[in-house]
Order: C-alpha cells, then sequence, then structure tokens
C-alpha cells in the first residue's frame, strides 16, 4: 500500500485500524468511535485545468465558490468518478488516502482541521484506515491551508 510505505520511509508513526467496509467519511468516524471532525475526507476537484485534493473534516461540504475565489481559479467542479478512478489506480474508488504528494496532485486542507491533533482516513481501502497526528501528517505532505468549507 502506497501511503503506509509512505510513512514508514518518512518514520511517522501511525495505527492502522482494520474494520468492516464503510463507505462514506462518517461512517468511518462512526464504526472507529472516532468525531467526525478528525476523520480527514479527501474531496477532489478540477480547478481549470488541474486536479487538486482538498482535505476537510468528515462532518463539511467544499464550498466551490470559496475555494473557487482562494484558488484564483475561472471554474472550480468536483471531478467525476472516471477521473478519481485514473488519479487514483491503488485505492478503492471513494477510499483515496488525504496525500495528493503521493499522486502528483496539489493539496488544500481546510483551516478547521488546523488544530486537531490527528486524523484518521481511509488507506486506499473501504475495510482500512489510519490515525496519524496531525503535525506528522502537514509535516509530510504540506498543504496549503485555505478556508473552503461549510
Amino acid at each position: 500500500m502506497r501511503v503506509t510505505e509512505f510513512l514508514e520511509k518518512e518514520g511517522v508513526t501511525y495505527e492502522t485500524l482494520e474494520h468492516a467496509p464503510v463507505f462514506s467519511s462518517q461512517g468511518l468516524a462512526a464504526i472507529e468511535h472516532e468525531p467526525g471532525k478528525y476523520v480527514a475526507k479527501p474531496v477532489i476537484v478540477k480547478a481549470d485545468d488541474r486536479y487538486i485534493l482538498c482535505v476537510l473534516p468528515a462532518p463539511r461540504k467544499v464550498d466551490l465558490g470559496r475555494l473557487k475565489d482562494q484558488l484564483d481559479a475561472a471554474s472550480v467542479v468536483l471531478a467525476d468518478e472516471d477521473e478519481i478512478g485514473t488519479l487514483f489506480p491503488d485505492c478503492e474508488l471513494g477510499a483515496e488516502p488525504p496525500f495528493g504528494n503521493l499522486y502528483e496532485l496539489p493539496t488544500v486542507m481546510d483551516q478547521s482541521l488546523e488544530k486537531d491533533d490527528h486524523i484518521v482516513f481511509q488507506a486506499g481501502t473501504h475495510g482500512k484506515a489510519l490515525r496519524l497526528s496531525m503535525g506528522d501528517y502537514r509535516r509530510v505532505v504540506e498543504p496549503k491551508v485555505l478556508e473552503f468549507t461549510y
């Protein structure tokens, strides 16, 4: 698995969470008994002609207008499933990890995650998640922090 290999190479301590398959970030929060604010939900958008991985808390949604303004883009739309499948060929659809840098995608993180001490996220499959410190996540991903959710 690409994410765990990367984390091990970077010397990041993480916890593996195996569970029955879940198909939403809120489902992951429920099955892991984790507040939704700690579950990092990746959303892939297409801003003009480039894809961007957006990371936000499970209960929040992307405000495409605010994101468009902050990215200084003419257009921002959600990527469709075919595009996501092409961008993340080693992941089950809907279980993409919030690591754009592993897929040559810029990563933006919503400001609402900034002060959390840890995050939990799907690790490429619907039955496996990882928990790691927010400090380590920010260090190895270096996401740009914006305010784009509601």
